[in-house]
């Protein structure tokens, strides 16, 4: 298991893509649809207006492809929901990893189309590290290889002034606060980094967070609408660690919080307005790695954790959404004997009744490191890695879960 490092740390930045599905709605109808309205006179509203007419009649528990993406697959992507519509930034590969590009799309589940977006400032040859990405309200954020805002309005790119932290592409934790953007930990060649800095773009300014009590590592957390929480994570040697802190923008301070029952990583979190929930991932015994199947809950009110009751069984480089009632967790892999495999369904977990119940089976085949947003009705997925040895290894597809 343990010469599987470099993919595991890879299924670690997943987690982190995660957190940057929020935001509020704005959005500008593509030239071509604002074509047809003219010509149509009204036509391309009455067409939106069955589109919500269907969805709202549409049956629960359902999943339905996406239509074909305008983007080829891509080995490294993220995402943000806007209110209307699904921005993608990927990385794909002509030949990997000698000579990658960026790609960009969008998809409005109102009429179910797509429209290809410019894909940014561009990269020369092949760059290490992920991008993140969080939704302001207004613009995409793009952290990491790319350093850029996109504004779906005027589909304009915007270049960011550099970061004050070095040595990484970007943190592999990122939240937005309302105000700003906070990326913290991550590391690159061999070092795990335990500093951190907030982007404000009503200034274009970065400032460098004042020292955490952590050490450097590959984090996870969440944003609860006051302060960042982060708990275990693992280093760059894989040890893995159970103590938490919580970081607060207005005082500009942190704090130490009680510490995990288990030490823990590759895990995903979730805040669902009361607890941040961390499923899946690994714990470490004896200097063992093993995959976990509970999850834990952390009050912020308490300062206590809970253990959550097992989800079957564990997963790595699965994707989690909070739906308002459920947390739903999809795609992954999981180890069934001595191999790795793709989980057959998604689970969901119901606090108020602290149960897991399955998914109705995907019509995607098995992947890890997808990206997904939840739009207010759905959870869509998009592409994905294959764990599979045979071809293709990536995946330019999607589907649409309605709880």
């Amino acid at each position: 298991m343990m010469g599987r490092k470099t993919r595991t740390l890879t299924a670690g930045l997943a987690a982190v893509l995660i957190l940057a599905l929020s935001g509020t709605s704005s959005y500008v109808t593509s030239s071509s649809a604002g074509a047809r309205a003219r010509q149509s006179g009204g036509a391309v509203a009455s067409a939106a207006s069955t589109s919500a007419l269907a969805a709202a009649v549409r049956p629960s528990r359902t999943w339905q492809r996406l239509p074909p993406a305008p983007i080829p697959a891509t080995y490294i992507s993220t995402s943000v929901w806007t209110g209307r519509e699904m921005l993608i930034f990927g990385r794909a590969s002509r030949l990997y990893p000698a000579l990658d590009f960026d790609v960009m799309a969008s998809y409005r589940p109102a009429s179910r189309t797509w429209r290809r977006l410019p894909p940014g400032p561009g990269r020369k040859g092949a760059t290490e590290g992920s991008d993140v990405a969080v939704w302001t309200g207004k613009e995409m954020i793009v952290w990491g290889s790319t350093t850029a805002t996109f504004n779906p309005s005027t589909t304009r790119w915007r270049a960011l002034p550099p970061s004050p932290i070095t040595g990484r592409a970007a943190p592999t934790l990122v939240v937005w606060t309302g105000r700003q953007m906070i990326g913290w930990g991550g590391g690159c060649c061999g070092e795990s980094a335990a500093d951190g800095a907030a982007y404000t773009p009503s200034t274009n300014s970065w400032q460098k967070l004042p020292a955490s009590p952590l050490a450097g590592r590959y984090a996870t957390g969440a944003w609860t609408g006051r302060e960042l929480i982060i708990a275990g994570g693992s280093n760059a040697e894989n040890k893995v660690f159970a103590d938490a802190a919580a970081y607060t923008p207005a005082t500009r301070s942190w704090r130490r919080l009680a510490r995990l029952p288990v030490p823990l990583t590759q895990d995903v979190a979730v805040w669902d307005g009361h607890e941040v929930l961390l499923v899946g991932g690994r714990t470490q015994t004896e200097g063992r790695l093993h995959l976990l199947s509970q999850g834990f809950a952390y009050n912020p009110v308490t300062n206590r954790w809970r253990r959550l009751p097992s989800m079957g069984r564990g997963r790595l480089g699965a994707v989690a959404v909070w739906s308002g009632r459920q947390l739903l967790v999809w795609g992954g892999e999981t180890l069934r004997g001595n191999s790795w495999v793709a989980p057959p369904h998604g689970v969901a977990y119901e606090p108020a009744r602290n149960r897991w119940t399955p998914l109705p089976a995907s019509p995607l085949r098995g992947r890890t490191l997808s990206t997904a947003a939840w739009t207010g009705s759905q959870m869509i997925v998009w592409g994905g890695q294959s764990i599979e040895a045979a071809k293709p290894p990536s995946f330019n597809d999607g589907a649409a879960y309605t709880p």
